[in-house]
């Protein structure tokens, strides 16, 4: 047991930028009985606090979690630690002691280290969301340390560094199989009830189950996740940094890169200037396009965008005629590629008809609340222009989030430029106050 233990803590304390010291919360407990303290793989300044061993025995010979070792039967743990749980629709999340069963088969349990806060989750508090349930642990912008892994899981072991995907990558359904998609369906249906594959939760609180929510919940120090939800990333990779790959960043950067496909030398206009919205920008400048005007009704955000690429930044609230028809007589004719990030149908609109006729492309990126529906004139589209989706920018999330790491481990892509605010784990409510003010682009808890 104690050689496992340090195995996980070396690997762990070898990475970088792992968050706040752990406070040794999370405490494990033998199943069916007993109970033991544990420290978990918690952060300390540059690296990882090495987990601490329980001081009981684990029971050896059944499926689950611990740290697995050559010869060793992994040990069926049960861990409880700290999570923000969000009891119903429109309250504050509450920081609660919660059980974190140990992995079934095909599944990881994770050490969050460090999770940001997306608009996505404050929309499914806000009870918006028609697939939003109560009571739920949010999150999906995550990175850790996997603590333990189920059966029949053979591309990941204790101590690997992991993004949690709220896409899956199967590998084996009709959608992984054909190129021109990544929306893997193989657990989706339990995935939207807020279920592991199974149809059961592995979170429990007060003697109640909680809801895992888009397969991740990382608004908890442990969670867990099915193993075609993980991405196993770069051990050296800064988790308060590159935890944004698991939503925000990845989708605006694809829908540039990937759905619309920017070309070199091309003209775009960016809707919405929040996280997204400036990823989008990095994607098109990455993909060579010579101009990218950023459309937005707050200009606090133009300066911001200008450096990560836009050429110029307009505000529709300073013309007096649409903003589609501003844009199409500066760009002689419309935008070569416009994309909208902010979900409001209307601006949709805009943003199909700022499009050049005839190869004009409109990517639409934000989501927009449940029952709503777009509207142009057909002559839109039958003269050329075309109208497109995107969810996780397009990529394959398993093969693809590590190389979005490698890019920005090599300088290609930013990621710390997004980071605007960091915060302890008991003040997560800050960081969707700080959001909904339009103060912050993400804001990182540290766990």
């Amino acid at each position: 047991g104690r050689r496992r233990g340090r195995s996980v803590g070396r690997a762990a304390g070898e990475a970088r930028g792992r968050g706040r010291p752990g406070r040794g919360g999370a405490r494990v407990s033998r199943l069916p009985a007993g109970r033991a303290e544990s420290g978990g793989a918690s952060s300390r300044g540059a690296g990882l606090r090495r987990p601490r061993e329980p001081r009981t025995s684990a029971r050896r010979g059944s499926a689950g979690g611990g740290y697995p070792g050559p010869g060793d039967a992994p040990p069926r743990l049960v861990i409880k630690c700290k999570a923000a749980v969000a009891w119903e629709a429109g309250k504050p999340l509450s920081i609660e002691e919660v059980e974190v069963a140990p992995p079934k088969a095909h599944e990881v349990r994770i050490k969050i280290i460090a999770t940001a806060v997306c608009h996505t989750d404050a929309y499914t508090l806000s009870g918006a969301d028609p697939e939003g349930s109560f009571p739920v642990i949010l999150g999906h912008e995550g990175a850790g340390i996997v603590e333990s892994v189920g059966e029949g899981v053979t591309k990941l072991k204790a101590g690997d560094t992991v993004i949690p995907l709220y896409i899956p990558q199967c590998g084996e359904c009709k959608f992984c199989l054909n190129p021109k998609t990544n929306l893997c369906q193989k657990i989706r249906v339990t995935q939207g009830k807020g279920l592991m594959p199974d149809g059961t939760s592995r979170f429990t609180c007060k003697g109640k189950p909680i809801l895992h929510y888009m397969g991740t919940s990382t608004f908890s120090e442990y969670t867990v996740v099915a193993d075609i939800s993980v991405a196993k990333i770069d051990p050296l990779a800064p988790l308060d940094k590159v935890c944004l790959l698991g939503c925000g960043v990845s989708t605006g950067y694809g829908a540039a890169v990937n759905t619309a496909k920017v070309e070199p030398g091309s003209t775009c206009a960016v809707f919405g200037l929040g996280g997204v919205g400036l990823a989008v920008i990095m994607g098109c400048k990455v993909a060579g396009a010579s101009r990218v005007i950023g459309v937005d009704i707050n200009k606090d955000k133009f300066a911001r965008a200008k450096e990560f690429g836009a050429s110029e930044c307009v505000n529709p609230r300073d013309f007096s005629k649409p903003i589609q028809e501003v844009l199409v007589e500066m760009t002689d004719g419309g935008v070569d590629y416009s994309f909208e990030c902010i979900g409001n149908v209307k601006v949709m609109r805009a943003a199909l008809e700022a499009c050049h006729k005839g190869w004009g492309v409109s990517v639409v990126v934000g989501v927009a609340a449940s029952g709503e529906e777009i509207a142009t004139r057909p002559f839109q589209l039958v003269t050329g222009r075309t109208w497109k989706g995107t969810a996780f920018g397009g990529w394959k999330s398993v093969e693809s989030v590590p190389k979005l790491v490698s890019e920005y481990m090599s300088k290609k892509i930013k990621v710390d430029e997004f980071v605007t605010h960091s915060l302890p784990f008991d003040q997560i409510n800050k960081a969707f106050d700080l959001m909904h003010a339009g103060k912050s682009i993400r804001t990182v808890v540290k766990l």
